[in-house]
């Protein structure tokens, strides 16, 4: 098994330097400005046949803007306005109706995303590993979904502690990322990791190797923190999205008007 382990890292490494350094918003808000418009849709959308004529002829009094009655007819507008109001009513509560329907639709859309976006095993931790034999488990044994990211460091080698302390931020921030570090005298295959390329990142999904960044602290200033190794990886794809990632967080703010 550790022979194959150390055969599966020298055939990653083989590729070495391949790098080197968008919700659907539903918004439904019926404004005063528009209730016309509403009205004509609420007509235009009824079976004719199903409606009664009374109502009918009311709901195109309502739509239409310029209402003219007779001066001395008091007694029929007066009683035309209060069958208006109670048509309105039904409108408006019909209209209201709709959008928390569209709330509710637009809500289990967030949380279904959320679901798919959560499958999988949470981690949110900097694993050690001891060996090739577990190198090779984390790569291959993990969901078909996880990234796994595995930091190849030395003690006393430029920027391979500072890669870790932010890889350990980065994992408490991605907890569904598999974030690994291994010494590379622990890989058996130390010769493929000479000082001169460490540290090291290499990234895979399902078993396969995604990306191979040698040198990798070369990618940043003198003093780098977690901020900067994340927007490397982002700028490669390797980093699950950040609004992504807040969806479902139950904080569902109504619509400013």
């Amino acid at each position: 098994m550790e022979e194959n382990a150390n055969t599966s890292l020298e055939e990653d490494f083989e590729g070495q330097a391949t790098h080197t350094g968008k919700e659907i918003n539903w918004v439904f808000s019926l404004k005063k400005s528009v209730i016309n418009d509403w009205r004509k849709f609420k007509l235009e959308s009824e079976d004719g046949d199903s409606l009664p004529l009374s109502k009918k002829e009311m709901l195109r009094q309502m739509s239409s803007p310029h209402r003219s009655f007779s001066r001395d007819d008091k007694d029929t507008r007066e009683r035309f306005c209060r069958k208006m109001s109670m048509q309105e009513y039904e409108l408006i509560h019909a209209a209201q109706e709709d959008e928390s329907c569209l709330q509710q639709y637009r809500k289990r859309c967030m949380q279904d995303m959320h679901q798919r976006l959560s499958f999988g095993p949470k981690f949110g931790f900097l694993c050690e590993l001891q060996n090739g034999e577990q190198f090779l488990e984390a790569v291959e044994k993990e969901h078909k979904t996880t990234t796994v990211i595995v930091h190849i460091y030395e003690d006393g080698i430029k920027g391979c502690e500072a890669l870790n302390s932010s890889l350990t931020c980065l994992a408490a921030e991605y907890p569904t990322v598999k974030f690994c570090k291994i010494k590379a005298s622990s890989t058996g295959a130390g010769d493929r990791f000479s000082s001169e390329v460490l540290p090291s990142l290499l990234v895979y999904k399902a078993g396969e190797l995604l990306s191979n960044f040698i040198s990798v602290s070369e990618q940043f200033n003198e003093e780098f923190f977690a901020v900067d190794v994340e927007a490397f990886l982002n700028e490669y794809g390797l980093l699950p999205e950040r609004e992504l990632r807040a969806l479902g967080n139950g904080t569902d703010e109504p619509d400013v008007e």
